[in-house]
């Protein structure tokens, strides 16, 4: 809603930029001043009644004055009538009181609350007409400041207009609450003419948000008008638009004008809203009664006001007047006038007179530390005067270092101890005006009492700078440049003018040049500390009598911590001989340690070196002994000493050096002989110099070696031992028997043993003893590596004991005993051939074959064997006969047919025979049939005979073999094989054609050599007759179309190809066809029409339930028609289920599988 003013403005002009802050001009309010009440109505476009108040000496008639208008936005009477059920509390102790500033002015309205009884801060609110909150349009030309002041417990509260505008002009209010306590203050801006024209600027737009485009003029839009009209949910629209911040506040005053305000009987005109009037002036309040009769009283804040030289009465026929005169504070109340059971109030403001500065402030120069005093007088005593610094406002509080001291008109800012940066601009600032000053705060020239001296400390000793100055001022304290804080080593002391710098213990690092340098001061204070320190060897690390032992070929770096102030100098030497820092023995200086070095030390560098230490302070010495210890050296090759079936016993001995460190143990490795790769034996250390190496195998060599292990390290390995294979011995021969025995000898047989080994087996040594001795007699000196051996030099009857012993590498077996005492004695065995199965029938073999016969037999003793052929003496040169004690071999290296016949075998011991017979049989191929003759030739068939071949190869013929040839090519077929009969029939030869034929013999070793063929040639001729072929008419091929296969009705799944198939014939081909629901099927991308061979195939391509229905083939030709229909149903698939007419489930459902159809 646009603010009631003198003239019509522009909205939404673009603001200045920001000024510099200001403090309010001397006489910005002018006691005295005449101030215009205008009463607000409804409507912004009637004309202002403006009443003046009357001046103190007399009751003038009011003049109209339109330079000063009064805006009244919380006086409406809704408001006045809601403080009549709560009486109002009055918090304000000083009130904002009218002003006039001119444009480009600055003015500053004060309200003050007293907070003596008040907990916390009370809320205060500035407002501009009847709505516009100015805490949201603080800015460049709108201040609002508050302060407290702890030793008279007010709040103060300013509101500070900056570079005034014309449109500024208006009506104010200040409205105070705590808890149930309210008040509200009103009070007029009026801005004069200046001599340069001002920008005609609408309040609005320097208390909104600039906007840089110039917008057009509005027509004036009464907010309280949209609020009335408004739907309830287009409050905060509006609020927003319109810049509504307190919208909660101004639903509440919509509440109360939306009470229907009655109009009043008793009174004909009532009195206004709100009369303003200065401190010591008068004020009337005035009212028209409609009945003169009605008894009238006149209240203020509830109680009654009686008639006094104060309150006057005035009675001008309708019209009833209060005046009261001589105006205090005490008189800003609420006020209100009964005529019966009806009143009419209004709020009257009282306003303070300006405070003016009566002396001013005045310039001071003053030192740094000095006490400074600015002071000034206003017009009254204990006046609010308020202190800047640059425009800041100072505060009085107990932790700042101002402090404000006011005796009665006099007020004062102390600084105690002026610093260098107070040096600044101050002012004072009342009601009614200001004054400045500057101060301006110096240093003191600045002397040097006591300087700092150069100081040479002991190491470990206190350091303690001193130096004294003219001036009591703070410093700081700087070692090589760099800044020193004070911590729990360094100790800065501070007292009047005397500067010291401790630090109790001094180190190394202490060294180096110091200095003082005043705060604030150009100047500076230097010295030098020189720490010294005595050299010393720190020798903690080493071990018993400063011994350092190192590993032969290892570097040696030992570092030896120095100290000393100046870095003393440092010497090593070995005996009589400095060493230097280079070579492989050398020296290495740090700032605070030493190196002796050797380079892959050797043992000759054991022995003990010097180091010493030499600075201006003293010196120091200390020996230190280098040992150089090594890896021993490798032992000698080891023995092995004892040898098993998978293991040894080795020995050896200890390294003939240890190296400088006692031998730990050892650690052995084995390898076989052929192989490269050696394998640790054990993995902890061997103590001893024995050593059991087991899980060998049998039969192989190997190979063992040694470690030799200190607390440096391993030796290198021994040399191998001499390579060694474990062996075993074999278990006892097995199956000792007597195999025979004469008058001066016995044969033993025995059989090998169960377990020979690795070792193989090199003989067997047969031992014998008499029975009733313990003396075993070796009978072979020699081994034997048979199992039978004949014990000769026998004495005939005597008894014997017989045991075997096998042998190899590893040794003698355990023996094998015969379990029985043998007597020397020969027996007769009688006689016995042991003829094998298979030469108790006949023996066949094949011309060219070899004949290996043995035979074994029994008899003795001294068994004779000999041999006939069919009766006959055996010719030794064609056949071999070879004979034994126990058996007798028949050997013919190539047989021949005439090998064949009756052996005869005898074999006899003493008077004692045995005989038997073995019928050998060389066979071979037999001979060619004798003849082949063409015993008949009809039709397609000849039959043919021969004769058994004269030599049937010693051996009965099997079959026979028939072959063909025709007489033009000569190449020969076999017709029949394996035939047994001497006659045949060979049939369905070819007609026109002259055959020759042949025949094959065969018996056990196959066909013979050779064939016997027919001597004529056999044709198979032609019959005479001839052949007269038929006569056939042309067969009619033509045929109207049939369906050999018809459609079936089926179904389909949604979504998925299918396919409807029928088979049809007809001659000429005929056209096929598809029709659905009887309507032909043309042009359907969906469809495709396939005919092959006579197979018809509608395939429909992702069938949905609308494809369903009866589907027609038709098939047409020149002869007639053909048509088969089938019906086809549709499916969906739901839940994995196949339900017609039901959607398909998107997700979650089962796979449809062909196999479901």
């Amino acid at each position: 809603m646009p603010e009631p003013t003198k003239k019509d403005e522009t909205e939404n002009e673009s603001a200045p930029p920001p000024p510099e802050q200001t403090t309010p001009q001397e006489g910005g309010n002018e006691k005295g001043k005449d101030v215009v009440i205008r009463e607000m109505t409804s409507s912004s476009d009637e004309d202002d009644t403006s009443v003046s108040t009357p001046p103190a000496d007399g009751m003038s008639k009011p003049a109209e004055r339109k330079d000063s208008v009064w805006s009244l936005g919380e006086g409406a009477p809704e408001e006045s009538e809601k403080r009549d059920d709560a009486q109002r509390s009055t918090l304000f102790i000083e009130k904002p009181q009218s002003g006039t500033v001119s444009v480009g002015g600055n003015i500053t309205f004060i309200a003050k609350v007293e907070a003596k009884d008040l907990l916390r801060k009370p809320n205060v609110k500035w407002f501009k007409g009847k709505w516009m909150d100015l805490a949201s349009k603080a800015g460049k030309h709108l201040q609002l400041k508050e302060s407290f002041e702890r030793h008279t417990k007010i709040h103060t509260f300013e509101m500070q207009i900056i570079k005034a505008k014309e449109n500024y002009a208006g009506n104010y209010r200040c409205e105070v609450s705590y808890k149930d306590k309210f008040d509200s203050c009103s009070f007029d801006l009026e801005v004069t003419e200046s001599s340069q024209a001002a920008a005609n600027i609408d309040i609005r737009s320097a208390f909104k948000r600039r906007e840089v485009k110039q917008q057009e003029e509005e027509p004036e839009v009464d907010v309280w008008d949209l609020l009335k009209n408004a739907n309830p949910s287009e409050y905060e629209k509006i609020a927003f638009q319109y810049g509504i911040t307190d919208l909660r506040g101004m639903l509440k005053r919509l509440k109360r004008m939306r009470r229907e305000v009655k109009k009043s009987a008793a009174f004909a005109k009532g009195l206004d809203p709100a009369y303003q009037v200065d401190k010591g002036g008068k004020v009337r309040f005035m009212v028209e009664l409609a009945d003169p009769t009605v008894e009238l009283k006149w209240y203020k804040n509830g109680q009654e006001i009686r008639p006094s030289a104060k309150y006057i009465f005035e009675h001008k026929g309708n019209q009833r007047i209060l005046f009261i005169n001589n105006c205090t504070m005490t008189d800003d109340a609420r006020y209100y006038v009964t005529a019966g059971d009806e009143k009419c109030s209004t709020e009257l403001f009282v306003r303070d007179p300006p405070i003016l500065v009566t002396k001013g402030l005045e310039d001071t120069s003053t030192y740094v530390g000095e006490r400074v005093e600015l002071s000034c007088e206003v017009s009254e005593d204990d006046a609010n005067v308020k202190w800047f610094r640059n425009g800041v406002e100072l505060s009085d509080d107990p932790k700042s270092r101002y402090r404000i001291k006011v005796e009665g008109k006099k007020h004062t800012l102390i600084i105690e101890e002026a610093a260098k940066n107070d040096t600044a601009t101050y002012s004072v600032m009342t009601t009614g005006g200001q004054s400045e000053a500057k101060l301006s705060v110096d240093l003191r020239p600045l002397k040097i009492s006591l300087a700092l001296e150069d100081q040479t400390v002991r190491l470990g000793q206190e350091i303690h700078l001193k130096c004294e100055i003219s001036e009591n001022v703070e410093g700081k304290w700087y070692k090589n440049g760099q800044l020193i804080e004070a911590s729990d080593r360094v100790k800065l002391y501070h007292k009047g003018r005397i500067h010291r710098f401790v630090i109790p213990v001094s180190a190394v690092d202490d060294e180096g040049e110091y200095m003082f340098v005043p705060d604030a001061y150009n100047i500076n204070i230097p010295c030098k500390v020189h720490i010294v320190d005595p050299p010393k060897l720190h020798l903690d690390g080493l071990g018993e009598n400063n011994t350092v032992t190192v590993v032969a070929g290892n570097k040696l770096r030992l570092e030896i911590p120095i100290t000393g102030e100046p870095p003393p100098k440092v010497f090593w030497s070995r005996g009589d001989k400095m060493v230097t820092d280079s070579g492989r023995i050398r020296a290495e200086s740090y700032p605070d340690s030493s190196c002796l070095v050797i380079d892959a030390a050797e043992r000759d560098d054991s022995g003990a070196f010097r180091i010493t230490l030499k600075n201006e302070a003293g010196e120091d010495t200390a020996l230190i002994n280098i040992k150089v210890v090594d890896v021993p050296d490798p032992p000698e090759a080891p023995n092995v000493t004892e040898v098993g079936e998978d293991w040894c016993i080795m020995t050896w001995e200890p390294p003939a050096n240890d190296g400088g460190s006692p031998i730990l143990g050892y650690f052995i490795e084995r390898k076989k002989k052929q192989s490269s790769r050696w394998m640790r034996l054990n993995f902890e250390l061997c103590k001893e110099t024995t050593f059991e190496p087991k899980k060998m195998i049998e039969g192989v060599a190997y190979e063992v070696r040694v470690f030799a292990v200190n607390a440096i390290g391993m030796s290198k390995p021994s040399m191998p031992s001499k390579s060694f294979v474990p062996l075993a011995v074999t278990s006892p021969p097995t199956l000792l028997a007597v195999d025979s025995v004469t008058d001066t000898s016995v044969t033993m047989k025995w059989r090998p043993p169960d377990q020979i080994g690795a070792a193989g087996l090199d003989g067997y040594v047969v031992e014998y003893c008499f029975e009733g001795t313990d003396e075993w007699i070796v009978a072979n000196p020699e081994l034997t590596d048979k199992t039978k051996f004949t014990i000769n030099g026998l004495p005939t009857g005597s008894k014997i004991l017989v045991r075997v012993k096998a042998v190899n590498a590893a040794g003698e077996s355990e023996p094998k005993y015969h379990p029985q005492p043998i007597l020397v004695k020969e027996v007769i065995e009688p006689p016995k051939i042991r003829l094998p199965r298979h030469l108790k029938q006949t023996y066949t073999r094949r011309v060219g074959e070899t004949v290996n016969l043995v035979i074994p037999f029994q008899g003795k003793p001294r068994a004779k064997v000999s041999w006939q052929k069919n009766g006959s003496p055996i010719d030794k040169n064609d056949i071999n006969i070879r004979n034994t004690e126990n058996d007798t071999i028949i050997f013919i290296r190539k047989a021949e047919r005439g090998h064949s016949g009756e052996y005869d075998m005898k074999v006899e011991v003493e008077n004692l025979v045995d005989k038997a017979t073995i019928d050998i049989q060389i066979v071979d191929r037999p001979g060619p049939p004798e003849v082949v003759t063409i015993e008949d030739v009809w039709g397609e068939n000849v039959n043919l005979s021969w004769k058994p071949p004269k030599d049937d190869g010693n051996a009965a013929i099997t079959g026979y073999t028939i072959q063909k040839a025709d007489k033009k090519s000569m190449e020969w077929f076999t017709v029949i094989e394996h035939y047994h009969r001497t006659s045949a029939t060979i049939n369905e030869l070819v007609i026109g054609n002259e055959y020759y034929f042949r025949v094959f013999a065969e018996n056990m070793c196959g066909l013979s050599e050779d064939a016997t063929m027919t001597k004529e040639s056999a044709l198979i001729a032609k019959d005479g007759k001839v052949y007269k072929y038929p006569v056939y008419d042309d067969f009619d091929f033509s045929e109207r179309p049939l369906f050999t296969q018809p459609l079936v009705n089926t179904f389909a799944v949604a979504g998925y190809n299918a396919t409807l198939n029928c088979s049809v014939r007809g001659n000429p081909k005929p056209k096929i066809t598809w029709m659905k629901n009887k309507v032909l099927i043309m042009n359907d991308p969906r469809y495709r029409m396939f005919s092959n061979q006579g197979v018809c195939t509608l395939e429909i391509r992702k069938p949905s339930p609308y494809d369903g229905g009866t589907y027609t083939c038709r098939a047409v030709n020149e002869l007639g028609e053909a048509e088969v229909d089938c019906k086809l149903e549709v499916r969906v698939i739901y839940h994995g289920v196949i339900n017609p007419g039901e959607p398909l489930s998107l997700a979650g459902d089962n796979q449809l599988h062909s196999k479901d159809f």
